[in-house]
């Protein structure tokens, strides 16, 4: 069985639950709107992985200067949706600069106010729109690359990618941006148990939102020697089988 880094899913580990009663999200407190795309992570799953409502798929990328994203991981994210989606319109992807946001370190409701500011693609019509965020410093906790934090919101975090990537001794800058785009993705997806029912009880109990399966790309961490790892030798982690029948049973392919 392949080895893989240790991602500090922390990727994943920022997500958001929606709380009902007080409109908030239970953990960072960001507002849970009306608005179709300001709801909580995993409410619009089924959305972006059926056809029933909507058939296209729009990919906003937005990115601060010096932080474009790496192109082949771009495409390595077209291909995940489309093997896992249900989108006979197909998908498109939509890129444009941003100023900076002036600061080497950003609060997730900093990245949220800034995604409001400037985000362009909302859902309409027979077309669903997910927006990714690439801000030019780190986050408040230094070790996380990014996350899901709205039902069709992510954030990365350029610098941080930049500096632990691409370099000698270090994992390539496509498989490490790969890596975390399609894990985050996953989320938007809703796994683990984040908006697409487990067909079979798969989820970490000490890790919520993530499978127990030490080599799904859904795993909590995977391998455990910090950013390098062995994923320099080894392939982009996938989705486990039950992570796919959870997607299977929520309108995917």
């Amino acid at each position: 069985m392949k080895k893989y880094i240790k991602l500090f899913f922390a990727l994943g580990l920022i997500i958001i639950f929606s709380d009902s009663c007080s409109k908030k999200d239970a953990v960072s407190g960001l507002s849970v709107g009306n608005s179709f795309d300001l709801q909580a992570v995993g409410a619009s799953a089924k959305d972006l992985l059926s056809a029933n409502t909507y058939t296209t798929l729009v990919i906003e990328i937005q990115y601060m200067p010096g932080y474009q994203p790496d192109a082949a991981a771009v495409n390595n994210l077209v291909n995940y949706i489309n093997l896992l989606a249900n989108k006979p319109g197909g998908i498109s992807v939509v890129q444009s600069a941003l100023p900076s946001g002036a600061q080497s370190v950003y609060s997730l409701n900093q990245v949220d106010s800034i995604a409001k500011i400037y985000r362009t693609k909302y859902t309409s019509g027979s077309q669903i729109a997910i927006n990714f965020l690439y801000v030019d410093g780190t986050y408040t906790t230094d070790n996380v690359l990014g996350f899901a934090y709205r039902n069709t919101s992510m954030a990365l975090f350029g610098k941080k990618i930049n500096t632990s990537s691409g370099g000698p001794g270090q994992v390539t800058r496509t498989k490490l941006e790969s890596t975390i785009l399609e894990h985050e993705m996953g989320h938007l997806l809703g796994l683990v148990n984040l908006g697409s029912p487990m067909q079979v009880n798969h989820e970490d109990a000490t890790h919520e939102k993530h499978c127990t399966n030490s080599s799904c790309l859904m795993y909590w961490q995977v391998q455990t020697t910090g950013i390098m790892g062995p994923l320099m030798s080894g392939s982009i982690p996938t989705l486990d089988a039950n992570c796919r029948a959870d997607l299977q049973a929520n309108g995917g392919k």
